[in-house]
C-alpha cells in the first residue's frame, strides 16, 4: 500500500530565542527538518508534503534542497496541529494509501518504528506512536483499553487519574489518506488552548466505529527540540547513536566520545579514527583508512589505506586515492590525489590534481585565487615538489619533474625537468654586524631621550 508523508514545520520556536526557524537549527550538520525527512524517506513515500509557516520561504528552500520533488503547503495562522495538517489537503488530493504525520522538530523517529506503524494500520484505522516516559511531565496521555486506544488527552485538559498515565503521545500518527481529512473536518477547538488538536481524531474515529491503537517506541526517538538545551541534547543523542553504529559495523574509534559525526558520514569497516576528529557533511571513508587525531573533514572521499592527519583539514571536493598520505597542518580543497601521493606537512592544496607517487614538500602552496577567479594546478605522476614552492596557477608540472626548494613557479614545467624560480643569493660581508650595531645605537638613543 502506498505511503505519504506530511511533515509539520510551521512552528516559530520562541524558546529557541532565534531569528532562524526552529526546524532549520542543525544537528550533526543538517537541519532538524532533514532528519525528519530522511527518516520518512526510507518508506519510499509517494508524496511528501512539508507544511511551512514561520520563515516559510527559508523552510521551503531547505525542504527542496533535501528533496526537489517535495510538495509545500503553508499554514498562515497557527491554529493547532489538526489545522496544520489540513493545509496539506490540496497537495494530497487523490493520494492513495496511508498518511504519516511527522514533525520537523522531532528528528529521531526510527524507520523501523514507522514501518511498525504501517503494519499496525492493516488492522486499525488510526495508529498513534506512543512512548513510556520516565517523567511524563506535560505530555499528552494515551488512554488505552487493552490494545485499543480510546482517546488522547492533552495534559492541560487531563484529570488527575489521566495525568498518572505514563504512556505518552509523540504526535506521530498514521491514517488512511481519505479518512484523515474526513476526521480532521470534525475536529473542534473547545479546549484550554482554543486550538484544533490532531489528537482529537482518535476519539472522533472511535465514535464512528473505527478502531485505533498505539505503537510504542523508545522515549529517545520522540525527543522534540524546543530550546537550545533540547538542541544540545539532540546532538548528544545523535552522536551517541552514530558512534555505537560505527563501532558495531567494525570501525575502530580510539576515543569514541571525542569523535563527531555528521548526519551522512559513511565509514568502512577496519577504518581507524583517532581522538578529536570531526566529520562534517558529505564524508566517505573507505575500509582500512586511518584518520589521525585533531583532523577535520567535510565533503571528501578517503580511499582504503590512506592516512590523514594529525591536524589535517580536508575540505569539499577532496578525493584521496589508495595509500595517499596527508600529514599535519595540511589543508586540501577541491584536490584530487592519486594513489601513493604524499603531502606530509604545512601545505595548502587547492583546485589541484596530484599524480600517483608524487611527493609535495613542506610549505608548498597552490596559489589558486587571483582575487576574482580560481585557477587549477596539475601535477603529474612521480613528481617532486621542493619545500616552500609557490605554484602560481594555472600551471602544469609534468611527470617526474622537480621544483627546487623556495621556488615560485609561474610557468609550466616539462616532464623530468628541474624548475628553479628563485632570486640569486648575494652575501654582503660584515653587513649583518653593522646593521645590528646601528639598530642597537638607535634603540639606546631612543631610551635616553625618553629618560
Amino acid at each position: 500500500m502506498p505511503t505519504n508523508l506530511v511533515i509539520l514545520a510551521a512552528g516559530q520556536g520562541t524558546r529557541m530565542q532565534s531569528d532562524l526557524p526552529k526546524v532549520l537549527h542543525e544537528v550533526a550538520g543538517a537541519p532538524l527538518l532533514h532528519h525528519a525527512m530522511q527518516a520518512g524517506a526510507t518508506l519510499q513515500p509517494d508524496r511528501v508534503v512539508v507544511v511551512t509557516g514561520n520563515g516559510a520561504e527559508d523552510v521551503a528552500a531547505a525542504a527542496q534542497d533535501f528533496d526537489p520533488q517535495v510538495l509545500l503547503a503553508e499554514q498562515t495562522e497557527r491554529l493547532g496541529t489538526a489545522h496544520a495538517v489540513a493545509q496539506a489537503r490540496t497537495a494530497l488530493e487523490g493520494a492513495e494509501g496511508d498518511v504519516i504525520v511527522l514533525y520537523g522538530d522531532t528528528p529521531f523517529v526510527r524507520p523501523e518504528t514507522l514501518e511498525r506503524m504501517v503494519e499496525a494500520r492493516a488492522d486499525h484505522a488510526v495508529v498513534v506512536l506512543g512512548f513510556e516516559a520516565a517523567d511524563p511531565g506535560r505530555y499528552g496521555r494515551l488512554v488505552m483499553n487493552g490494545d485499543a486506544l480510546e482517546r488522547i488527552v492533552e495534559f492541560k485538559d487531563a484529570t488527575d487519574e489521566e495525568r498518572a498515565i505514563t504512556l505518552c503521545n509523540s504526535g506521530v500518527i498514521c491514517v488512511d489518506a481519505a479518512t484523515l481529512f474526513d476526521l480532521i473536518e470534525a475536529v473542534g477547538n473547545d479546549n484550554a488552548s482554543g486550538e484544533y488538536y490532531l489528537t482529537d481524531i482518535v476519539e472522533i474515529a472511535r465514535s464512528r466505529g473505527l478502531s485505533a491503537t498505539a505503537v510504542a517506541c523508545e522515549e529517545q526517538e520522540t525527543l522534540g527540540v524546543n530550546s537550545r538545551a533540547d538542541l544540545a541534547a539532540a546532538e548528544a543523542v545523535f552522536q551517541s547513536r552514530a558512534r555505537a553504529q560505527a563501532m558495531g559495523e567494525g570501525v575502530t574509534l580510539q576515543a569514541p566520545d571525542t569523535v563527531w559525526f555528521a548526519f551522512d558520514t559513511v565509514i568502512g569497516r577496519d577504518a581507524l579514527v583517532e581522538p578529536n576528529v570531526v566529520f562534517g557533511p558529505g564524508v566517505t571513508i573507505e575500509t582500512g583508512a586511518r584518520i589521525r587525531a585533531f583532523s577535520h573533514l567535510e565533503g571528501c572521499h578517503v580511499s582504503r589505506g590512506a592516512v590523514v592527519g594529525p591536524y589535517a583539514r580536508l575540505r569539499p571536493g577532496t578525493e584521496l586515492a589508495e595509500d595517499v598520505k596527508v600529514g599535519n597542518f595540511v589543508e586540501i580543497k577541491n584536490g584530487i590525489l592519486d594513489a601513493g601521493a604524499k603531502v606530509n606537512h604545512l601545505t595548502y592544496i587547492g583546485d589541484a590534481s596530484i599524480g600517483a607517487g608524487t611527493n609535495v614538500g613542506a610549505g608548498t602552496v597552490t596559489c589558486n585565487y587571483d582575487g576574482v577567479f580560481k585557477h587549477y594546478t596539475e601535477i603529474g605522476a612521480g613528481a617532486f615538489i621542493g619545500s616552500d614552492t609557490m605554484l602560481v596557477a594555472p600551471v602544469k608540472i609534468g611527470d617526474g619533474a622537480m621544483t627546487a626548494s623556495g621556488s615560485v613557479i609561474t610557468s609550466d614545467v616539462p616532464a623530468d625537468a628541474l624548475a628553479l624560480g628563485r632570486a640569486r643569493q648575494e652575501n654582503k660581508p660584515d653587513l649583518a654586524r653593522k646593521l645590528m650595531e646601528r639598530l642597537r645605537d638607535a634603540k639606546r638613543n631612543q631610551s635616553e631621550g625618553k629618560s
